[in-house]
């Protein structure tokens, strides 16, 4: 989500994603504890942006992916899909392939 929302990577709007994704309507503290721990792992990092007068002056934080963050992304995608590359015949069985 982070990737995909760049600059407008916050709280509120990942929150909307995962509803557009999953169809469920998370907390917004469903949102911050998972975004808190990757932050925490180093795969992410929380950008202060200056508080907007519709915030009555509260900053924003925004999420940025770090380069450990991508890292880990890519090589979580590659691993998915040498296990779907795995055994294709059971994929068909399955009715997956």
């Amino acid at each position: 989500m982070v990737c995909k929302l760049g600059d407008e990577a916050f709280a509120m709007q990942i929150r909307e994603e995962v509803k557009a994704l999953t169809g469920k309507l998370y907390s917004i503290g469903g949102i911050y504890v998972p975004m808190d721990r990757l932050v925490q792992k180093g795969f992410l990092e929380i950008e202060d942006v200056a508080a907007e007068e519709d915030r009555m002056g509260r900053p924003r934080r925004r999420f940025i992916i770090t380069s450990n963050g991508l890292k880990v992304l890519k090589e979580t995608r590659e691993m998915e899909q040498a296990l779907w590359d795995l055994s294709p015949n059971v994929l068909q069985k399955l009715g997956l392939a």
